[in-house]
């Protein structure tokens, strides 16, 4: 990917992913000309009331910081000032919102398996979540107003103890921007950073996760107690009487242990777990099954004539012959793999005459699932 980019500040994506992805900050004037935000800070607020949705408020009162979670009612908001220092913060934007999601996939020079979702906040002047740093990558799109930014390297990540919030004890400011419309920064894990609201200022944070190694060890765990089977049952035919009879004999640890050694996997299933895993919805999120869903025949007339688009919150992945749909794999052949990978990398697939009966067949499964839905000209705001 030679191609210059705006969104990258006229890097070629190559060049940002060797010279500043997961290595350091780059300030992007005008990344995205034009870009004025999705959301005004009211329709902001009455998404963070959904009871679907991940959400937070951050207030900062006379410097005492205070976090309170979802669910939230209009009124928790009405009484917080313009003038006071607080910020609402709403996860999985891209869940309810097209224009969010059209947003999101101007980052998809990124892989699917590396992002998290589009996060909007909005703080009116002084406003903020304080000092602090992430363990993920992140683009922070600057949308209504102006917000300060200032960052650091620093390698001291002490945090102040006792605080609702993961706040930096000693936040040392080595670099600081004020961002406005169209404007964006990225910020690679663990780079120190501060977010102040200059006036009523809305940011789109499109994060990408990186998970712990050992979040996924003993998510694998779980995902193989269900896939080994190992035959047989402890035996002692020739026991021994022990001194010590509390204690566990060396032929008892020898025989489970040679049984559990017995446990195998390769990398067609850390594959599988990880299409799995990675796809996996939260456990706020629900599909709707159609209220009155088509048949198939009328399904199959649907998807040639327009084709299908995944449903905002679904996860799709694939690798080699697999398809991974919202924590579920299925095995497919080849004809129905090519068909079925369109639409995981570009979350919709246009009418055609003929499809593998195969991936007809799944499609229409996930329709019935909620999965996804015969494309239609959606531009209606959530």
């Amino acid at each position: 990917m030679k191609t210059k980019s705006t969104l990258l500040g006229g890097l070629s994506v190559n060049e940002f992913l060797r010279d500043y992805w997961q290595k350091k900050p780059l300030l992007i004037r005008q990344a995205i000309p034009g870009f004025k935000g999705l959301l005004d800070p009211q329709q902001l607020i009455e998404l963070a009331c959904r009871d679907d949705v991940q959400a937070r408020l951050v207030t900062n009162q006379r410097s005492r910081w205070a976090l309170r979670n979802e669910p939230f009612e209009p009124a928790d908001f009405r009484g917080l000032s313009k003038k006071g220092k607080w910020s609402v913060l709403v996860q999985g934007v891209n869940h309810f919102l097209p224009a969010a999601a059209e947003l999101v996939k101007q980052f998809n020079f990124i892989p699917h398996t590396r992002l998290d979702d589009l996060m909007v906040s909005y703080a009116p002047k002084g406003g903020g979540v304080g000092p602090h740093f992430d363990a993920y990558d992140v683009f922070l799109v600057q949308g209504l107003g102006h917000r300060r930014w200032q960052i650091s390297t620093q390698k001291d990540q002490t945090l102040i103890e006792g605080a609702p919030l993961r706040l930096l004890k000693d936040f040392r400011v080595e670099q600081e921007w004020v961002l406005e419309a169209g404007d964006m920064l990225y910020l690679p894990p663990h780079c120190a950073h501060n977010g102040i609201a200059e006036d009523d200022c809305m940011t789109y944070s499109i994060g990408f996760r990186t998970p712990w190694y050992q979040e996924l060890a003993e998510q694998f765990l779980v995902y193989l107690q269900d896939r080994i089977e190992i035959d047989g049952t402890y035996a002692d035919p020739d026991l021994k009487t022990q001194k010590h009879p509390s204690e566990i004999s060396t032929d008892m640890l020898h025989q489970v242990a040679h049984a559990i050694s017995k446990v195998r996997w390769d990398d067609e299933d850390i594959a599988n777990f990880l299409g799995c895993y990675l796809s996996e919805p939260k456990p706020h999120i629900y599909f709707d099954a159609p209220a009155r869903a088509l048949s198939e025949t009328r399904f199959a007339q649907a998807l040639q004539a327009r084709g299908v688009t995944l449903d905002l919150k679904t996860q799709m992945l694939c690798k080699d012959s697999t398809i991974f749909i919202n924590g579920d794999a299925y095995p497919v052949s080849k004809s129905a793999f090519r068909v079925l990978r369109e639409l995981a990398d570009a979350r919709k697939i246009a009418g055609a005459d003929k499809l593998p009966r195969e991936a007809a067949e799944l499609l229409y499964q996930w329709y019935r699932d909620g999965y996804l839905s015969p494309t239609t000209n959606i531009g209606r705001r959530t």
